[in-house]
This record gives structure tokens, C-alpha cells and sequence, in this order.
């Protein structure tokens, strides 16, 4: 059998011979994991996370018009979340962050040692006098702006913490989560919470459209000096033509016309029946006082009919009936005696009273119609007259009402522009409650770590151990790889085709473990060397 198709016997072959190799890279890496979390420079994780609630769409623009709508919120998408996230990884805000808390006192990092021993030294020993010797002198020389030595502090700063911010958005949510690592939990703290204020701040102010507070109590005191003027001038108006309400007043007013002009056609109508009897019964007097000595009776009966109902002249009837007896008694009578007798005479006579009293009432009646008909004739000139005062006052009325609506349309519109600035100046009078104003929120505000993100020495030492351990067996097999020596018998039987007759082992040219003092350190040396 070849001895080196058994693996395992091979392996632990190589790894004892090579043991001490093994021995000093694993306690190498031993030690460097060991030194390594003291070493290296704490850096603690301060997380926070923002959730924005929907997106704002302004339904009205301040600078140019002014609407009634208010502003409507819909679900933010992907690209509405990148760009949250670049405005909370903007340099502008980190620098303006930063600078906050400088002025403050509260944000003071710690200079590394690469910095304070090289970057610093280099800057203000090389940079800056090159610059001052070398370089500006040129610059003047060229006619160009000398470049001024100016504090870098602040961009360092922006710019490292930059580096050190990490914003991103959690999948398939409206969360973003910051984290920042920082040496100091408590200054890192602050600057996260510092961060998220001016964020909000900032945030709100790229997209509200809102305009000085300032403005909007000018514009609203504009608006009020006008809204006052305009309904002065309404109610001047209104007391000018003695009115309250144009419109009702119109509407009244017409009612009365076409109840005067019903009432004027009636009038018409009469007069024009009464005018027709009249001319009627004074052709019929005429007629009757030229034939006097004729015994018909007078061919009317006066009778008035005033709503459907007829009311005949009893004192008209009474004398036509009178006179229609006489002339049938007369007519009967005629038959009998002679017209020359003493009663057809007699008769004749008291036919011609009658006849008389008869036309006397008749004329008097005529005079009443006469004067019925010219007391009509005023009314329908009054009503005329009275006709003509409502439709100057339905076109007065009317006027003033297109006034008044213009006045209107223009109180309406003021008012609806008064109450938006109104709204629009208590929205900015309350800008500091942003919790309120704001459709993003802070869903997890930072807290100080109590445990250093970086270095972890249970992650580092473990690994530094076995990365030692796999390194160092790594070493022997590229060793044992390129070293052609024979280290055991049977390669010499392999390679050679010879046998073995005898073997000598190497004697360990070490200190014998009986000259090896005692005590724990001693020991550990003596196994380390060897």
C-alpha cells in the first residue's frame, strides 16, 4: 500500500513535523488578535428611522393665484423615497448639522493618530508655507485671486461624516433607517437627533410653498382694508335706491305690474262697453225727445252687471213700467173713445209727464255714465302712471342688482382669497409644531449605545485564532510542497526501489525537560521556543 494514499496518517505527519512553524504563526495571530481590540479605535452605531407618510401635492401656489383646494396626500413611491434619502444625506444638511453643533459645543471628535501625527504636521509645515511662498506669489503674478489659508476643519468633518452616515431604505417600505458610526455615543447621538431636526426643517421648507409669515399678514391686512370698502360701498349703494334686498323687491314689484295691468285691461274693458252704451242711449235720447209725441217706451232697461250679476235701476223700471201701462191703458182706451175726449186727452197728458220724468232719468243716468266713464278714464291713468313708477323701479332695482352682483362677485372672490391667507398665515404661525405640519415622522428616535458597534473582541479573537491555526497549516503544505527531502523509510523504498535496514531517530537538541524551571511563565516559554 503507498503510504501517501493515507491522508489522514500524511496530514498529521506534516503538522507534527512542522509543529513549530504551526506553533509560532498561530501564537503570531494569537497575539494580534488578542492586541487588535485594544488597538483599534472604537466606533459606536447610532440608529434612528424616519417614515414618510405620503406625498404632498400643493393644490394652489402662493406666489401666483390662490385657490380654495387644499393640499392632497398620496402613497410615496421609490423614487419619492430616494429622495428623502438624498436630502438627509445631503452635504449641506450634514455641514449645517455640524456647524449647529460646533457653535454649540456639542460635537468635538476625536483626531486619529494618522492625523494628528501626519495629516496635520504635513498641512502646516508643507501645504500651507508652499502655498504662502510658492504659490501665491504666482498666482499674483498671473493676475489671479490669491487662494486665501482657510480653516478645512468643518468640510473635514462634512465630509468624514459623510462617510460615516450610512441612509438607506428598508425594501419594499416607507422607512428609512440612518445609521451613524462615531467614536463618542453621546456627541453621535446628538448629531443624529440634530440631523433629523433640521431634516424636518429643511424638508418642510423644500416643499411647502408658503411665504413669509410677514406676507401673509400684509396680504391679509390688504384684503380686510378691501373687503371693508366694498361692502361700505354696497351698503351705500343699497341705501341710495332705499332697497335691502334688489332681487326680492324686483320680484315684488313685477307681481304688482302684472296685478296693475290685469286690473287696467278690466278698466279697458269697461270703458270700452261703457263708451259704446253711452253713445248708445244718447242716440236713443235724441231719438226719443224729437218723436215726443210717440208712445213707445224707452228701449233700455239701465240694467249694470258687476261680477256676473245683475243689478237693473228700480226707479228706471218703475217709470218704464208706469209709462208702458199708460201707453197700453191709452191704446185700450183709444178704441173706446175719441182722441178728442176728455180722457184720451187727460191720458195723453199723464203720458207725457211720465214720458217727461222718464227722459229726465234717463239723462241723469247718461250724466252718471258720463261721469262713470271719465272716472274710469282716471283710474286707467293713474294705473298707467303707477304701471310706469314700477317699471322704473324694476330698472332701478335692476341696475342696482348688476352693480350688487358685481360687487358681490368680487366680495366672494376677496373673501375666499381673505380666508385662504388667513388659513396660510395661522398654518405659519404654528411652523415650529412640525409633527403636526409634517407628513414624514421620526419612527425611531436615536439613543446613546451602551456596547462599541467596532471592535468586537468575541468576533475578532476567535477568528484571529483560527485564521492563525488555517494560516500556519497553510504554510507547512506550501513548505512541505517545494522541500524534496526524504522524511520518512518508506519514500526511500518508493523512490529508490531499496529496502530499509535501519532507521536512527533524531535526538531533540533541546534542554531536557528536567533542566526547564518551574513555574507557569517558564513553561510557557520553553513551549513557545520549542
Amino acid at each position: 500500500m503507498n503510504p501517501k494514499e493515507n491522508y489522514l496518517h500524511e496530514f498529521f505527519r506534516i503538522f507534527f513535523a512542522n509543529r513549530q512553524l504551526v506553533k509560532r504563526v498561530f501564537l503570531i495571530f494569537a497575539a494580534i488578535a488578542l492586541l487588535l481590540p485594544l488597538a483599534l479605535k472604537q466606533s459606536f452605531d447610532i440608529t434612528a428611522q424616519v417614515i414618510v407618510q405620503s406625498k404632498k401635492l400643493s393644490q394652489s401656489d402662493a406666489a401666483s393665484g390662490l385657490t380654495t383646494e387644499t393640499d392632497k396626500f398620496i402613497p410615496p413611491s421609490l423614487a419619492d423615497m430616494e429622495t428623502e434619502s438624498n436630502i438627509l444625506r445631503s452635504p449641506t444638511l450634514i455641514r449645517e448639522t455640524i456647524s449647529q453643533l460646533r457653535d454649540e459645543g456639542q460635537y468635538a471628535p476625536a483626531e486619529g493618530v494618522f492625523k494628528w501625527l501626519i495629516v496635520d504636521p504635513f498641512r502646516q509645515y508643507v501645504i500651507n508655507p508652499l502655498r504662502e511662498s510658492v504659490i501665491n506669489p504666482v498666482r499674483a503674478l498671473l493676475g489671479l485671486e490669491i487662494d486665501p489659508v482657510r480653516d478645512t476643519t468643518l468640510d473635514d468633518l462634512t465630509t468624514q461624516a459623510q462617510k460615516d452616515l450610512t441612509i438607506e431604505t428598508l425594501p419594499g417600505s416607507n422607512v428609512i433607517s440612518i445609521t451613524y458610526s462615531f467614536s463618542d455615543p453621546a456627541q453621535g447621538t446628538v448629531f443624529v437627533a440634530k440631523l433629523l431636526d433640521n431634516y424636518l426643517k429643511n424638508r418642510q421648507d423644500l416643499q411647502s410653498n408658503d411665504l413669509p409669515q410677514a406676507f401673509y399678514e400684509q396680504k391679509k391686512a390688504q384684503y380686510q382694508a378691501r373687503l371693508d370698502g366694498l361692502e361700505g360701498k354696497r351698503q351705500s349703494m343699497l341705501e341710495r335706491v332705499k332697497t335691502a334686498d334688489p332681487k326680492e323687491e324686483i320680484t315684488f314689484r313685477l307681481n304688482a305690474i302684472n296685478t296693475e295691468e290685469q286690473a287696467l285691461n278690466l278698466y279697458h274693458d269697461r270703458q270700452l262697453q261703457n263708451k259704446q252704451w253711452l253713445s248708445y242711449l244718447q242716440s236713443a235720447l235724441a231719438a226719443a225727445k224729437k218723436a215726443s209725441a210717440s208712445l213707445d217706451p224707452f228701449p233700455f232697461t239701465f240694467t249694470t252687471t258687476v261680477d256676473n250679476v245683475a243689478f237693473e235701476d228700480r226707479e228706471i223700471k218703475v217709470l218704464g213700467e208706469r209709462l208702458t201701462q199708460q201707453v197700453g191703458a191709452y191704446i185700450s182706451d183709444s178704441s173706446v173713445f175719441m182722441a178728442s175726449s176728455e180722457p184720451m186727452r187727460a191720458q195723453r197728458e199723464q203720458i207725457a209727464l211720465t214720458r217727461g220724468q222718464f227722459l229726465k232719468i234717463v239723462e241723469n243716468r247718461i250724466r252718471e255714465r258720463t261721469n262713470d266713464l271719465t272716472v274710469t278714464q282716471n283710474v286707467i291713468d293713474q294705473k298707467n302712471q303707477r304701471i310706469d313708477q314700477y317699471k322704473n323701479r324694476v330698472r332701478q332695482l335692476q341696475e342696482t342688482q348688476s352693480k350688487v352682483g358685481q360687487l358681490d362677485t368680487e366680495l366672494n372672490a376677496l373673501a375666499s382669497a381673505f380666508g385662504l391667507y388667513t388659513q396660510r398665515f395661522e398654518e405659519r404661525s404654528s411652523m415650529n409644531q412640525l409633527d403636526n405640519l409634517s407628513n414624514a415622522r421620526v419612527l425611531s428616535p436615536p439613543y446613546e449605545p451602551t456596547e462599541a458597534a467596532f471592535p468586537r473582541p468575541l468576533l475578532i479573537i476567535p477568528f484571529g485564532l483560527l485564521t492563525g491555526l488555517l494560516l500556519g497549516v497553510a504554510l507547512v503544505y506550501v513548505r512541505e510542497f517545494f522541500d524534496h527531502r526524504f522524511k520518512h523509510p518508506a519514500q526511500l523504498t518508493h523512490q529508490l526501489g531499496l529496502p530499509v535496514l535501519l532507521v536512527i531517530n533524531e535526538q531533540n537538541s533541546g534542554a531536557p525537560a528536567a533542566d526547564v524551571q518551574q513555574g507557569a511563565l517558564p513553561k510557557l516559554w520553553h513551549w513557545v521556543r520549542n
